[in-house]
């Protein structure tokens, strides 16, 4: 039997506080670090970091954006159009922050010219440039596609955010950055359930067209976007099991399977790519088309960010359902 969402916030609202409230932060001190700089431990091992860095590298978007919400701007960004074409939070990047080339391959000389005494990657970028970013400055390594399924994306992007928190030593800002997350939660729960739409069913998805011929990401439970949409009352849908991408890829018939069940579908996809999408018989009959459930989120909603970014995820979805948030208190704000 399923459960009415009011049962269900009181739970919802317990398990986001221990969630934001017990995860732990790395540096416990160690012998191997030099006196001024703290351990911090991150997926590729250990490294040494000075007590209060100031020059930080940031070679992924996600990490830019954490340090951005502690208010911690970078001196070095991978990519800064491609970071400023998709990552759309309230705190700007600095004008002065140095693009030290692309995120698969940034330009390390350019890196060492800044005289960083931090530097922040992302696993699956670092692997082959580890040790030449380590002789620059300590550099921090995480994986936001945990090999453990049973772990969410979810859980990662809070993990990594207090880490770098501590890494950076803005513990203080990131409890009120998390905070202000879970209230945005809540308030979005509440006003879905005021909305009598509490606890639908939806499936999350990226779209695209190649010669005409279009793709779909159809994200899992265990990932990022869709865990943010189930912490605010709303249920996955699309129940495959867990992958650790965090999606599985269909065309437009794959959904012809699931024309007899009922749930929201919500989408990312360029304009022009959407009007192909429009434009096909096949799409026009399909069931949460025909039932106007079929909501376009836009071209650029960034579904691989930190806490702002979810937070402007939950408002595209429910700006889109046309729902709306009733404002109770100021955002917070980053500091800094």
């Amino acid at each position: 039997m399923k459960i009415p969402l009011r049962h269900k916030m009181p739970v919802l609202i317990l398990v986001l506080t221990l969630m934001f409230g017990g995860l732990g932060r790395a540096g416990a001190q160690t012998a191997n670090c030099e006196e001024g700089t703290r351990v911090i431990a991150h997926v590729f091992g250990e490294s040494c970091v000075p007590e209060n860095p100031e020059r930080v590298v940031a070679l992924e978007w996600t990490y830019v954006e954490d340090l951005l919400a502690l208010g911690v701007q970078p001196v070095g960004v991978a990519d800064i159009q491609g970071y400023n074409n998709w990552v759309k939070i309230p705190v700007a990047l600095g004008e002065d922050v140095v693009d030290v080339g692309r995120r698969q391959e940034p330009n390390l000389e350019t890196i060492a010219e800044l005289n960083p005494d931090l530097i922040i990657a992302v696993g699956f970028r670092a692997g082959q440039n580890y040790d030449d970013l380590s002789a620059i400055a300590p550099t921090l390594v995480f994986d936001p596609y945990p090999t453990d399924l049973s772990v969410s994306q979810f859980d990662e992007m809070l993990n990594t955010f207090n880490t770098i928190a501590t890494a950076v030593n803005h513990e203080t800002e990131a409890d009120a950055v998390l905070e202000g997350l879970k209230a945005h939660f809540s308030q979005a729960a509440a006003a879905l359930e005021a909305a009598g739409r509490g606890g639908e069913s939806f499936i999350l998805s990226q779209g695209w067209t190649t010669d005409s011929v279009a793709t779909f990401r159809l994200f899992t439970d265990n990932a990022l976007a869709a865990q943010i949409l189930v912490q605010i009352g709303l249920e996955n849908a699309w129940d495959v099991e867990p992958q650790q991408y965090g999606f599985t890829e269909a065309g437009i018939e794959g959904f012809v399977a699931l024309a007899d069940r009922d749930f929201n579908f919500f989408y990312v996809a360029p304009e022009s790519d959407n009007d192909i999408f429009l434009e096909s018989p096949l799409w026009s009959s399909l069931n949460f088309v025909k039932s106007e459930k079929a909501y376009w989120l836009g071209g650029d909603v960034w579904f691989f960010g930190g806490p702002y970014s979810a937070e402007l995820l939950v408002d595209t979805v429910l700006a889109a359902m046309g729902v709306e948030i009733p404002v109770v208190a100021e955002a917070t704000e980053a500091t800094g």
